[in-house]
């Protein structure tokens, strides 16, 4: 699994409060990025249509069942629906199995659906441009980076747009290491994905806390043994349901890092 590190075998041990919730003895924040670090509610929109919509041009008649099965709702996109929170290899095997269920045989429902995503894709490069950091945020990595905590992103997006996310934002002063979902077998939420995040860091998941806006970001810190696990609603218009969180903040002031010891 393709991954990318540049840590360095030194951490600040810091404590962090989340509103009313304290973590003591953190050396390290794992990020989620879309929905997290990245706004990404108008590119999800525009991609979930468009694959529909080439799948559609293939198989008459799925077009519409596509769109709910990706959270596409007429409010917008569901920050808790599989194009929000899946990895494109669930969205496609998704896509598949509807086509799948008009009688094609498995081969071509996933040969139909991995060429609708691939040109879907095409329209929409490169990803992180149309995907921005969300208002505030870089201020706020900088200012962690700064206070000594090491500071990962692992995403269900891929190691690539992942990289190409850090270098298009120049975040790359701040982000100690990065690990995607390449399709490889692991995916949210797996607690064997978190504790490779944590090992690119060299931290123990109990000296870490968990930023997301899913339950599956939870569910997987949590069972990695996560010191804490903060939900964001920061990224979304729509009403958004963290089950599993610690705390869940608003805003990314109200997460505030005391250095121990100073």
């Amino acid at each position: 699994m393709d991954s990318q590190s540049h840590t360095a075998g030194f951490s600040t041990v810091a404590t962090l409060r989340c509103r009313d919730r304290i973590f003591e003895n953190i050396q390290a924040i794992v990020f989620d990025k879309d929905g997290t670090l990245a706004e990404v509610e108008s590119y999800l929109k525009s991609l979930g249509q468009k694959r529909a919509r080439l799948v559609d041009a293939k198989i008459p008649g799925v077009q519409e069942p596509l769109l709910l099965a990706f959270g596409l709702e007429a409010s917008g996109v569901s920050p808790m629906g599989l194009l929000a929170v899946g990895s494109r290899r669930e969205n496609e095997i998704a896509a598949a199995a509807y086509v799948a269920e008009t009688g094609r045989d498995w081969a071509e429902a996933v040969a139909i659906a991995a060429a609708a995503f691939q040109e879907a894709e095409s329209y929409l490069k490169p990803k992180a441009v149309h995907t921005p950091l969300l208002p505030n945020l870089g201020d706020s990595l900088s200012q962690l980076a700064q206070s000594g905590l090491k500071l990962g992103i692992l995403s269900a997006d891929t190691t690539a747009h992942i990289k190409e996310f850090v270098e298009t934002y120049q975040l790359s002063s701040s982000i100690a290491a990065y690990q995607g979902d390449d399709g490889e077998g692991m995916s949210k939420p797996d607690p064997k994905l978190y504790e490779l995040i944590c090992r690119q860091l060299n931290v123990s998941p109990e000296q870490t806390v968990m930023i997301g806006d899913s339950t599956l970001d939870m569910k997987m810190a949590r069972a990695a043994g996560s010191a804490g696990c903060v939900g964001v609603t920061w990224g979304w218009k729509m009403p958004v349901a963290i089950a599993q969180a610690t705390c869940i903040l608003d805003r990314p002031e109200d997460l505030q890092v005391f250095r121990e010891g100073v």
